[in-house]
């Protein structure tokens, strides 16, 4: 009777350790099937001229280590190619959001875009539809979006009223029709309202320039960013040349940036070295927007000019310096 009451004990107890591993194991492999970065866009697919919002959240985000560390992120084509690339800080709780255009000369094809999302070591993605199609402004009294208000309609003029004397008097002049309001994300242009513009088309901001002067507003970088829109830009070379340019410069940059925020002087060292560079890119005003010589006769200019004075000046200094000191021994 004893070894049959020992039995059933011990038979209970290996029950409940089953089922309590068994509880415990499932809510451990709930919690990491999060990834360590989420995010989705707010539309199944987007249209040329759509604007693309994402929100995301990052899990193991621990405001008093992370509170100065950006994420990035990187928006890449059908090809690979980068069409933008952006950075942003996450709030307390981890989470962040941020929006762009889809549509103009970076949105070649459709088909699905990625968008990769870095923080530090970790890294996420998801991905947008394009369907591409050909953007068509609003006219006045159309729907401009989703927040707009629809445009008043103007109130009939009144007709006037008939004189006794035999003479009629001259009818009044009509009243201007009230300009249409437009919504957010357009302007009125010449009675019609149209999409406003990104002020970075071209895909992307200077990310090293702006960590070194601690703004997008600063003088250098929108120096830098009308140098790359209005003139570079301008003509088919440089447009060229800057898609070359920005598979490299995006794949160090973001990092040269985060080092930037979080080591004032190494943000100071960052500033003295580019500061003549920049400098030397005042040459390329001289040449005439849209015109490829120009622009390419002045670009290889400030090119060789940069490599004398950050390459072959400091290595004439040196060799020099060795020189004498070899023949004083």
């Amino acid at each position: 009777m004893k070894m049959r009451l020992a039995g059933f004990l011990m038979f209970t107890i290996l029950s409940v350790s089953i089922l309590s591993y068994g509880f415990s194991g499932s809510a451990f492999a709930d919690s990491h099937n999060i990834p360590p970065i989420s995010a989705s866009t707010e539309l199944p697919s987007y249209e040329n001229g759509d604007r693309v919002y994402v929100d995301g959240s990052i899990r193991d985000f621990d405001p008093d280590i992370h509170s100065n560390t950006a994420l990035t992120y990187r928006i890449t084509d059908t090809t690979g190619n980068i069409v933008t690339i952006g950075q942003i800080l996450p709030d307390s709780n981890g989470d962040f959001s941020f929006n762009f255009v889809s549509g103009g000369s970076l949105f070649k094809e459709s088909g699905d875009y990625n968008i990769e999302l870095f923080f530090g070591s970790i890294k996420g993605e998801t991905k947008m539809l394009y369907t591409g199609g050909e953007f068509e402004p609003s006219l006045p009294g159309q729907d401009n979006g989703p927040g707009s208000e629809p445009e008043p309609e103007p109130e009939p003029e009144p007709e006037p009223e008939p004189e006794p004397e035999p003479e009629p008097e001259p009818e009044p002049e009509p009243e201007p029709e009230p300009e249409p309001t437009c919504g957010p994300g357009t302007e009125l242009v010449n009675g019609i309202c149209q999409v406003v513009k990104d002020e970075e088309p071209s895909g992307g901001g200077c990310l090293i320039a702006t960590a070194a002067y601690g703004s997008e507003l600063a003088p250098q970088v929108q120096f830098l960013r009308e140098i790359r829109d209005n003139t570079v830009m301008s003509t088919t070379s440089g447009a060229a040349f800057m898609t070359g340019f920005n598979q490299l410069y995006y794949s160090f940059s973001p990092t040269i940036a985060d080092m930037e925020r979080e080591n004032p002087l190494f943000q100071e060292a960052v500033r003295m070295f580019i500061t003549p560079m920049i400098s030397t890119l005042s040459i390329m005003t001289l040449a005439e927007d849209g015109n490829d010589a120009q622009v390419l006769g002045l670009g290889i200019s400030v090119i060789a000019l940069n490599l004398g004075m950050y390459v072959a000046a400091p290595a004439a200094i040196g060799f020099t310096v060795h020189r004498q000191l070899k023949s004083k021994i």
